[in-house]
């Protein structure tokens, strides 16, 4: 049976990772940092199995494993950055693990997020260079400039309002495509092909994929693969977003 500190520490570690895994951390860095913890707590033989799904730890001398389920997942590295600087104030006995764990609370509690028009102002941003970027149109990056502001838009609103996995990124592809088709229609712009690569850009899912390929070099397959097929199945909701638009219209 787990003694108090024992199931404090499984607690603040599960909880630490959980929060790592939510907001787009490898399975890897998960995983060292829950070893970590529990190193430092005075577990050096804890076991830990880590997915996208769930977290497993067992602290091998206390004879017990808890599970964490990871319900939601979101892009946020200010986030891991966080849990990370916590881990290693830990270790350098700067706080202690009672205070460990409540920062972790005051930390999911109080996320510290950008404001929604500075996401929507870097989502211009990001469509109208990256239009600029790829396909050397000048004439068109203050059209896709505004289109990808209001495209994201309708992802982080569409994210608000319904908890329907893709639904999002699919909605967000049809405005725009439907918005690029009209602006070139009114002579606003030139070229719908290159609006709309622009202006679907802050939806990719780099940060997913790029940690899919870690997960994967890391020997983390399952972790992986499944990391891989989400951002996959993003980039389709994207791709029919837009197919459909260009097919109606």
């Amino acid at each position: 049976m787990a003694t108090e500190r024992g199931q404090l520490v499984l607690k603040t570690a599960l909880q630490a990772g959980r929060i790592m895994i939510q907001n787009g951390s490898e399975v890897a860095r998960v995983d060292d940092t829950l070893t970590r913890i529990a190193q430092n707590s005075g577990y050096p033989d804890s076991k830990v199995y880590v997915t996208i799904t769930g977290i497993m730890m067992a602290l091998s001398s206390e004879g017990n494993a808890q599970v964490e389920p990871v319900k939601n997942r979101t892009i946020d590295l200010e986030m891991v950055t966080r849990v990370n600087d916590l881990s290693r104030r830990y270790a350098a006995h700067d706080i202690s693990l009672v205070q460990f764990d409540e920062a972790l609370a005051d930390l999911e509690a109080h996320p510290h997020t950008f404001p929604v028009w500075l996401q929507l102002v870097a989502a211009a941003f990001v469509s109208g260079t990256l239009e600029i970027v790829f396909r050397g149109n000048y004439h068109d990056a203050l059209v896709t400039f505004l289109i990808g502001f209001l495209g994201y838009a309708v992802f982080l609103g569409v994210n608000r309002l319904a908890r329907v996995r893709f639904l999002s990124e699919f909605l967000a592809a049809i405005v725009i495509g439907v918005l690029a088709i009209e602006t070139v229609k009114w002579g606003w712009g030139n070229s719908t092909d290159d609006i709309i690569i622009g202006s679907v850009m802050p939806l990719v899912p780099g940060v997913p994929l790029t940690n899919a390929v870690r997960d994967i070099m890391s020997g983390d397959l399952v972790s992986g693969i499944a990391r891989g097929m989400e951002a996959v199945m993003s980039a389709v909701a994207i791709g029919s977003g837009t197919a459909v638009i260009l097919q109606l219209m």
